[in-house]
């Protein structure tokens, strides 16, 4: 079972997986969750990465909240079994941030 991180954890994953990301480029906390826009070059690179992550979401068991247009796709996480974020939001948001920079 995962844990609900606290506010100081959170701030310390966000920091980390903002690292590298330009201003407009990075993960925000909204409330009990995180979120991002992905921007791709077409809607066949967008739904590529999709289904790349939707092979990770089912290997981690933990799938994302998402809606894509054309090419761009919105992303949330959060961890309904804790009613907030865990381990499990940032290490998922640490795979699409890996597989979107390829």
């Amino acid at each position: 079972m995962t844990a609900r991180l606290s506010d100081a954890e959170i701030v310390e994953h966000l920091d980390a997986l903002n690292e590298n990301a330009d201003e407009n480029n990075q993960w925000c906390r909204d409330g009990d969750a995180i979120t991002r826009t992905f921007k791709f070059k077409n809607f066949i690179a967008a739904f590529g990465w999709m289904a790349q992550m939707a092979i990770w979401a089912e290997k981690f068991t933990h799938h994302p909240e998402w809606f894509n247009v054309y090419n761009k796709v919105e992303v949330k996480l959060t961890t309904h079994d804790v009613d907030g974020l865990s381990e499990l939001d940032f290490k998922m948001a640490e795979k699409m941030n890996h597989y979107y920079a390829q």
